[in-house]
């Protein structure tokens, strides 16, 4: 598998897509005045507490307060405010913690009027933007996260990761970062520091022990609402978290970003920071690599799969509904039992997809096609887990009840991506709306292909005169036309005729 980053700055935010052997399956927009981003950490002050939920309401400069439970306070807490509170008097004069007197931890099962008040001054870390009417989810266990590890003030605790099996390397790895881990911090290991070298690790830790030391400076003296420390932008935050040898290039139409990007790389991962590239032609970022094409078939309320297979995808307040159709995709030597595992299966695939890319969060309900046989429902729960296994987010799958029904919990800590897919009537003057009309030429491909597999001899299908003089139209002198190249793919004769009764998108098969 190989990974394309491709990022498309616009003047009111950054649009980046990630590739996985060209098919799209992130997609994140940042503005650029966002000034509240996950893992951004602020001086908060506690405006009110609310026994009734064990939580505090804390003011950290955004419109909506931010929500801070007792069980996000971190046992650590009175540390945190101690320590926050000797800074910004201006009574401490080192970011070491080697001689700073911890106080005791917080009980688990505590209230959060024992700890809390209003009007104090806490250190708090974004752990969920805005979303809807809500304010930011708020976490007082501060944590710096970086390339191979996550460093955690006011613990010794050093976990690895569940994910590196290998008891000879979790064993190297607790003994060196042990050695190499600054007084008073925890370590959380991550899973691509298998292997590493201890010169990269070493440089990773004191990046992140800098990050301490700049949080500790900028609490001098601070007040109410002030940024202590900004989480890296999205797109470094990709490659922070996903780059691997399997990054093949980023693509970036911004020389600044460029720049960015390239000190970035040269300081974590130097050997890669060629992999950048300025796109200079014309034609947009996005078109130019097929996202924007990608971007109008896999959003919407019905996103198509092969050979007629598709998902409705449908919001509620509560939960996300997909159902999954098989549309006329049946194999006449299966069975149907045998049909439904082939279709749900495929689907898997798409609805897992389709989660990461949109970033849908909370409880989702996957409606597959019903399936009698036991052995096929825990078939199709392994391979929804495998092709949810590669999700960042954490997330929880269970397995389908006689109904057919697939519950999902996904955590979601930015708004969902939500993008219209259709266009202004162009018969109308924009008074209505339209499918997209960049998918058309798919949908049209799609059915010639569902064609060939039901019916023999020629393929005559009509459209309006526009859609039809562009498929019909040669590209070049020795170039074949879209028509052309649909006879050679299916190996068929295939008529495109116009007929100025259809609407620009729609089409008619002609028998």
């Amino acid at each position: 598998m190989k990974y394309d980053l491709i990022i498309d700055s616009r003047p009111s935010e950054v649009a980046i897509a990630l590739l996985r052997d060209g098919l799209l399956i992130e997609l994140h927009k940042e503005k650029h005045n966002n000034n509240f981003s996950v893992g951004d950490i602020y001086l908060g002050k506690v405006r009110k507490t609310a026994p009734g939920l064990n939580a505090a309401f804390v003011n950290i400069g955004h419109e909506k307060d931010g929500f801070l439970h007792y069980l996000d306070l971190g046992q650590q807490f009175d540390s945190f405010k101690k320590f926050a509170r000797k800074s910004i008097d201006q009574k401490l004069n080192t970011a070491s913690l080697k001689n700073f007197k911890k106080e005791k931890n917080i009980i688990k099962e505590g209230k959060v009027n024992d700890v809390l008040k209003g009007g104090d001054l806490i250190l708090t870390q974004i752990s969920k933007e805005a979303i809807s009417t809500k304010g930011p989810r708020l976490t007082s266990e501060i944590s710096l996260a970086g390339r191979y590890m996550v460093l955690i003030p006011f613990s010794d605790k050093v976990s690895i990761s569940q994910k590196i099996a290998k008891k000879e390397e979790k064993t190297r790895l607790q003994k060196l970062i042990r050695s190499i881990k600054p007084h008073g911090f925890g370590v959380i290991i991550r899973t691509i520091a298998e292997g590493k070298k201890v010169a990269e690790l070493d440089k990773d830790l004191k990046n992140l022990y800098k990050k301490w030391q700049v949080i500790s400076k900028k609490l001098k003296g601070a007040k109410r609402g002030d940024k202590i420390l900004g989480e890296l932008n999205r797109s470094t935050t990709i490659l922070r978290d996903l780059l691997s040898e399997k990054f093949n290039t980023i693509h970036v139409n911004n020389t600044e970003l460029q720049q960015e990007l390239k000190d970035y790389l040269s300081r974590i991962s130097p050997e890669q920071e060629k992999i950048v590239k300025l796109h200079k032609k014309e034609t947009e970022i996005f078109q130019e690599f097929n996202v924007t094409k990608q971007i109008k078939s896999s959003f919407g309320k019905n996103v198509s799969m092969k050979k007629g297979t598709y998902l409705v995808i449908e919001h509620t307040e509560a939960l996300h509904v997909i159902d999954v159709n098989s549309g006329k995709k049946l194999d006449a030597k299966k069975d149907q039992e045998a049909n439904a595992l082939a279709v749900n299966i495929e689907a898997a695939n798409e609805v897992a997809r389709q989660l990461r890319l949109r970033d849908m969060g909370g409880i989702i309900i996957v409606d597959f096609i019903d399936m009698k046989l036991e052995k096929n429902r825990k078939i199709l729960t392994e391979k929804m887990k495998e092709a949810m296994s590669i999700d960042k987010a954490k997330h929880y799958v269970l397995p389908p009840t006689r109904f057919g029904l697939v519950q999902i919990t996904r955590q979601r800590v930015r708004p969902e991506m939500n993008i219209d897919t259709q266009e202004n009537c162009p018969m109308c003057n924009g008074k209505g709306k339209i499918e997209s009309s960049l998918i058309l030429i798919e949908q049209i491909e799609n059915k010639i292909q569902s064609l060939t597999e039901t019916i023999k001899g020629d393929i005559h299908i009509a459209t309006h005169p526009f859609v039809a003089s562009y498929i019909n139209k040669r590209k070049g002198w020795f170039a074949r036309s879209i028509c052309g190249e649909w006879e050679k793919k299916f190996n068929r004769n295939v008529k495109i005729s116009d007929d100025e009764r259809l609407h620009l998108l729609q089409y008619s098969v002609i028998k």
